[in-house]
């Protein structure tokens, strides 16, 4: 029996994918301009945020390559023989499967689309030393030239599509925040608390999105010592009577990640956990009012400092005040570019999706130790930002009787 390297699998119907075709279109478009400014012949995307964002198809490796290969003419999606038919239902354009007969099987399927010899645009951030020799082997380059701060500089402007999935996702955030809220009793654990607001957030996507393929949605629900990071994992501890709390869902739509943060307490707060709330809170509305256009990330950054440090509290600041929103989550992607930080010069354009999300964590055995963190999505428009997250914040709301 003879068995091929790799083949052409298009199994069944295409599958509708997030957004029109148009979308994709334009999407790719923008990368063959940024092609041709770099003088990139051929575009060779390994990352899962970068494959989804010019195709649709998300992928998930387990330990196998995947890439897009984008030439003037072709956009070719390049899977693993394990997904089948998935990778071609699933993307905008074509999809070649490669096969596990033979090692390297990827990179001769690569190199049937991308040819040898020409100018090739990698992801830098995200291509391994092994798979660039790889690279090399196969498709002797003439010349390498990085995509990734281009591609990262056009995930960050979004289109009016994918504002509309970004306002769904947030909504989707708001009705897992009150299924947590609604869960939240002295003797549950934080895992119960957390599988309220996930069950209930996934039900929701398969509401609003009858065709889309549901992974990755979570919550990290923490509790007491365990709030002082922001993105510390769930627990089976048992949540008690003066708790301090911390509620983050998190839907995932098509790749797309969307957030709801806020600060809670089960039973009435101590007046100096109280009083470390209210600044935090009144940092987050700051922070909200300082969103607009042609402000810079680094200066929104230097003016909460200041609100901060005129209260003597940011020495308890962990981390930056906000970032971007779009094809990313926890274990990939990132718009690394739009960050409330003090070293990101980005200013804020219309069409822009950014977090609020101050946090102060004051460490154990310190009065109100535990951390406080409140978290909206705004999106930049033109003469200010549009709150679009509607859960509310604070004491007022978020205090568990």
């Amino acid at each position: 029996m003879t068995r091929p390297d790799f083949y052409r699998f298009a199994n069944c119907e295409k599958a509708a994918l997030p957004f029109a075709p148009d979308e994709y279109d334009t999407r790719l478009m923008g990368l063959r301009s940024a092609m041709d400014a770099t003088g990139a012949d051929v575009a060779v995307l390994t990352s899962m945020q970068n494959v989804a964002y010019y195709s649709g198809f998300l992928y998930c490796s387990f330990g196998r390559p995947y890439a897009l290969v984008v030439t003037a003419s072709q956009s070719v999606v390049i899977g693993a023989g394990i997904d089948a038919g998935q990778p071609w239902r699933r993307c905008h354009g074509e999809a070649l499967t490669y096969t596990d007969w033979a090692r390297d099987n990827f990179w001769r399927a690569v190199a049937h689309v991308a040819g040898q010899g020409r100018r090739v645009g990698i992801e830098a951030d995200h291509l391994t030393l092994t798979r660039r020799d790889e690279l090399d082997t196969f498709l002797s380059p003439g010349g390498m030239v990085d995509l990734a701060p281009a591609t990262m500089q056009q995930r960050m402007r979004k289109s009016p599509a994918e504002l509309d999935l970004i306002r769904a996702g947030a909504a989707v955030a708001d009705i897992g925040g009150h299924a947590i809220r609604a869960a939240v009793r002295e003797g549950a654990r934080e895992i119960d608390v957390a599988m309220a607001g996930r069950d209930a957030m996934e039900l929701e996507i398969a509401r609003r999105f009858p065709e889309a393929e549901y992974r990755d949605t979570w919550v990290w629900f923490q509790s007491g010592p365990n709030t002082d990071g922001a993105h510390n994992p769930v627990t089976g501890r048992v949540l008690q009577r003066g708790d301090l709390l911390s509620l983050n869902a998190f839907p995932m739509i098509s790749g797309y990640y969307t957030a709801l943060e806020r600060t809670m307490v089960l039973g009435e707060p101590d007046p100096v956990t109280l009083a470390i709330w209210e600044a935090n809170v009144a940092a987050h509305d700051y922070g909200m009012s300082l969103l607009k256009p042609g402000a810079s990330c680094a200066d929104i950054t230097q003016r909460i400092n200041a609100f901060l440090a005129e209260r003597d509290l940011l020495q308890y600041r962990s981390f930056g005040y906000g970032h971007s929103f779009g094809v990313l989550s926890h274990y990939y992607g990132r718009e690394a570019g739009l960050e409330l930080r003090e070293d990101i010069g980005t200013v804020l354009e219309p069409g822009m999706v950014i977090s609020m999300e101050p946090m102060l964590t004051i460490p154990e055995g310190r009065p109100g130790a535990g951390g406080y963190r409140e978290h909206d999505i705004l999106i930049v428009t033109g003469d200010g930002a549009e709150d679009i997250t509607r859960y509310p914040y604070g004491p007022g709301f978020n205090v568990i009787a």
